[in-house]
C-alpha cells in the first residue's frame, strides 16, 4: 500500500478528498466544484476588501494610537467619542466662505468636478464625433490627461501656477500687463479650491469623452434626418434627440465619477496638501491617521464619508434615476 502511494506520487489524505469532491450525483459533483474554483476569488476579495472595511467599523469605535498599535485588538471601547472628536473638530466644520471645513469641502469639490468632467466630456464626445481630418489623432491627443501619471501632471500643473518668474502663467500675465504682481493661486483660499476642481475636471474628462462619443456613434442617424426635415435647429436637435438619447449613459457616469471624486485624495494632496481650503475627507482622514497619529478618529472620519455616499446613492437610485427612466 506504501509502495503504491508513493508510486503515483498522492497521499492518502488527497485521494480521499478528491474522492469526495467527485462523488455523488452529477449537480453535487458541479457544485462543490463551483466552490472550489470560486474559493481564491473569495478568500482574496475577504481579505483585501471585506476584513479591512470591517475593521475600520470596528477601529473607529477604539482609542489606538502608536502606543497601543501592538495591542490594537484590546484598544479601549470609546463609543461614539471618536465621531463627536471628528465632527467638533475644526478642520471639519464650516468656518468661513474660504474655509468650509473638510465636510462641505468634500461635497463641493466633488459635485463641481464631476459636472465639469461631464461638460467637457460631452463637448469633446460631440466634438470628435464630427467627420474632419485626423480624428483618431485628435481622440487619442483627449486621452492624454486620464493615462498620463497623475505626479507628472500635478507637478506640471504646479510648475506652470508657481508664482515664481518660472511659472509660465504668472510670467505671461505680468507680460500682458493684467496683473501686477505674480499670484500664488495654489496657496490662496478660492483660488485653489477653484484651481483643483478644473484640474479633476481637466484630467477625467476623458472617462466621461469615451462612454458618451460610444453612446453618439450607437444613435440612430433617421432621427436627426426627420428632424431637419421638420425644419430643426442644432439646439433643438440636441435637446429633443441627443440628450434623451444620452441620458443613462450620463447619469451612470454622473454616479461613478462622483463616488471616485469624493474618495480622492492624491490629486488635491500632489497640488495643494490639503491646505488653502482644499481640506476634503480624504485628506483630513489622512492626517488624523499618519500626521496625529489618531488611528481612531481616521477610521471615524472615512466612516462618516462612506455613509455620506451610501445615502448619496440611495436618493439616487430611488429617485433620480427612477424620474430618468419614466
Amino acid at each position: 500500500m506504501t509502495t503504491s502511494t508513493q508510486t503515483t506520487g498522492t497521499s492518502p489524505q488527497s485521494s480521499s478528498l478528491f474522492r469526495r469532491i467527485f462523488s455523488g450525483s452529477m449537480h453535487a459533483r458541479e457544485v462543490r466544484l463551483a466552490y472550489l474554483l470560486i474559493a481564491p476569488t473569495a478568500i482574496i476579495v475577504f481579505g483585501l476588501v471585506l476584513f479591512p472595511a470591517f475593521f475600520s467599523i470596528w477601529i473607529s469605535f477604539r482609542n489606538i494610537g502608536l502606543g497601543n498599535l501592538d495591542s490594537v485588538f484590546s484598544a479601549p471601547f470609546v463609543g461614539f467619542d471618536n465621531y463627536t472628536a471628528v465632527f467638533n473638530d475644526f478642520a471639519f466644520k464650516y468656518n468661513s466662505l474660504t474655509n468650509m471645513g473638510a465636510f462641505l469641502t468634500s461635497i463641493v469639490f466633488s459635485f463641481a468636478g464631476t459636472i465639469v468632467t461631464i461638460s467637457l466630456g460631452l463637448a469633446a464626445a460631440l466634438l470628435l464625433n464630427q467627420p474632419f481630418r485626423a480624428r483618431g489623432l485628435s481622440r487619442a491627443v483627449f486621452l492624454f490627461p486620464y493615462v498620463a501619471p497623475v505626479v507628472s501632471i500635478a507637478f506640471v500643473w504646479r510648475w506652470m501656477l508657481d508664482p515664481k518668474p518660472s511659472g509660465i502663467i504668472n510670467y505671461a500675465l505680468l507680460e500682458l500687463n493684467l496683473i501686477d504682481r505674480p499670484i500664488a493661486f495654489l496657496a490662496k483660499a478660492g483660488w485653489a479650491l477653484l484651481l483643483v476642481i478644473v484640474f479633476e475636471g481637466w484630467r477625467y474628462f476623458a472617462f466621461a469623452m469615451l462612454m458618451i462619443l460610444a453612446r453618439l456613434q450607437a444613435v440612430d442617424r433617421s432621427l436627426y434626418e426627420a428632424a431637419e426635415v421638420d425644419g430643426a435647429n442644432i439646439g433643438q436637435k440636441f435637446w429633443y434627440i441627443t440628450l434623451p438619447e444620452l441620458r443613462y449613459v450620463i447619469g451612470a457616469i454622473f454616479l461613478l465619477r462622483l463616488i471616485w471624486t469624493f474618495n480622492k485624495f492624491d490629486d488635491i494632496f500632489l497640488l495643494t496638501g490639503g491646505g488653502f481650503g482644499t481640506k476634503v475627507l480624504p485628506i483630513l482622514t489622512y492626517e488624523f491617521s499618519f500626521k496625529l497619529f489618531d488611528f481612531g478618529k481616521g477610521a471615524a472620519s472615512s466612516m462618516i464619508l462612506l455613509v455620506f455616499l451610501v445615502v448619496f446613492l440611495i436618493f439616487y437610485a430611488r429617485f433620480v434615476m427612477r424620474n430618468v427612466e419614466e
